[in-house]
């Protein structure tokens, strides 16, 4: 299977509240969301689907209503009005990494698997992880790691990357991982976790990308109209929950003189849903997972 969707039932029953809608599912992947949000709707209702990974394209799916657009997700709005849509009635974003991808060796993502320094989503962009790895300066090094993988110990990973690339260049998974065999056994899953999820980010710039397709999801859906993310970890949960609660990242909203704000969302519920314990024991990847459904402010 490419790709076992997360949360599926629960996210398309958020998302899909009228059969002849258009509607957009920004991670296309394997198509498991995108079937089932075709499943709900009529001969009037029409999906677009993101997906910038090359490998997703052999998944399209042969139905009139359906139109898949290789682009980033970061294009949501300007590659919709290429299709002649301005507005939609719902999108879903589900931002994990696809099993697919964890599970071809070659790409990097995975820290079971020796492979190239990779971790790209779109295989022809310029950045991938031999470059941050080898050509990074030990500053930045130590902020990525410290920002994106919250690793306390940021900064001697860091120095320890500059020191060894000075003599060779750093060149797969397992070299990387070689540099940090003093790591005690008991946490060498999480730190590796954390380590490749931080270089993951940055290779793909994921925090920006996610923030860019929010603000052009706000702008492209109609008034009521249902914005569904499936998020994997707190740095991208942090940034749909605060988008979803005023329409912003940082800051405050400005206030009126009896304390409130326009509100960008209503939630439809208070707190992020979570896989149960079926879907869990069914499919690991969708443990860490976290939903969360705004309906825009009309």
């Amino acid at each position: 299977m490419y790709h076992n969707p997360v949360l599926l039932k629960q996210s398309v029953d958020d998302l899909v509240t009228n059969p002849d809608g258009t509607y957009v599912d920004c991670t296309f992947g394997g198509g498991g969301h995108s079937r089932e949000i075709l499943s709900r709707l009529s001969d009037k209702g029409r999906l677009f689907s993101f997906d910038q990974d090359l490998d997703a394209l052999k998944n399209t799916i042969d139905d009139p209503r359906f139109t898949l657009i290789n682009q980033n997700f970061r294009f949501l709005e300007n590659s919709l009005l290429m299709h002649g849509v301005s507005q939609v009635d719902g999108i879903l974003a589900d931002l994990g990494v696809s099993s697919h991808q964890f599970d071809e060796a070659d790409r990097g993502f995975s820290t079971r698997s020796n492979a190239p320094l990779d971790m790209r989503m779109n295989v022809m962009q310029n950045l991938d992880a031999k470059r941050v790895i080898n050509d990074y300066e030990e500053g930045e090094l130590a902020d990525i790691f410290y920002h994106y993988g919250e690793l306390r110990e940021a900064r001697k990973l860091a120095r320890d990357i500059v020191h060894h690339r000075k003599t060779k260049s750093i060149e797969t998974t397992e070299d990387l991982k070689k540099l940090f065999s003093y790591i005690p056994p008991h946490k060498v899953n999480k730190f590796y976790a954390q380590l490749f999820q931080a270089i993951r980010i940055e290779v793909n710039q994921e925090l920006e990308v996610l923030k860019e397709m929010l603000v052009q999801a706000y702008n492209v859906l109609k008034p009521e109209g249902r914005l569904v993310v499936i998020s994997y970890h707190s740095l991208e949960d942090r940034l749909v929950k605060r988008f979803l609660k005023n329409g912003m990242f940082e800051g405050e909203p400005e206030r009126d003189i009896y304390g409130n704000y326009k509100k960008a969302f209503e939630l439809v519920k208070s707190k992020a849903i979570i896989p149960d314990e079926k879907e869990i024991e069914e499919n690991s990847r969708a443990r860490s997972a976290k939903m969360r459904t705004g309906i825009k402010v009309g």
